[in-house]
């Protein structure tokens, strides 16, 4: 499960940036009252999905009004997320991170790693990204250059 990843992803981009992220999304495997309250404790602005949504689902509204004193965190987040800067917010990882995986499972045929150990496996997905990157720069290069 995702849900022990989020914390120590916050600290690794802390790390590698010198700064902690003003705004944080993720998606429902990474959920639950903890990350919610870590992300608080940080200053940082999550937009953690409560749960699934299936795309026939239509969304609610948020609620007009103050949020009610008995509202619980995974009711506060959910009506968060209803907001317009909420769907907003959330819906830029469309942009930013779900299309390259998108892109590299079906397109390049990547469903798992061939090698085994953390190092074998990381310079294996650092291979992956390279050749996604460099297939990508071609075809802009070549389409630019048929113009």
């Amino acid at each position: 499960m995702t849900k022990g990843q989020l914390q120590p992803l916050v600290k690794q981009v802390k790390a590698n940036l010198h700064q902690r992220p003003k705004q944080l999304s993720a998606d429902a495997g990474y959920y639950n009252e903890d990350n919610v309250a870590f992300l608080a404790k940080q200053g940082i602005d999550g937009y953690l999905a409560t749960g699934r949504l299936k795309h026939t689902d239509r969304e609610f509204s948020a609620p007009r009004g103050r949020i009610p004193q008995a509202a619980t965190i995974k009711d506060r987040m959910a009506r968060k997320l209803r907001t317009a800067k909420g769907r907003e917010t959330y819906a830029q990882r469309k942009e930013i991170v779900e299309p390259v995986l998108g892109q590299i499972k079906p397109v390049r045929g990547f469903r798992q790693f061939l090698m085994r150990g953390l190092e074998k496996v990381s310079a294996e997905w650092d291979l992956i990204c390279l050749t996604h990157n460099l297939s990508k720069f071609f075809r802009c290069s070549w389409a630019s250059a048929m113009a």
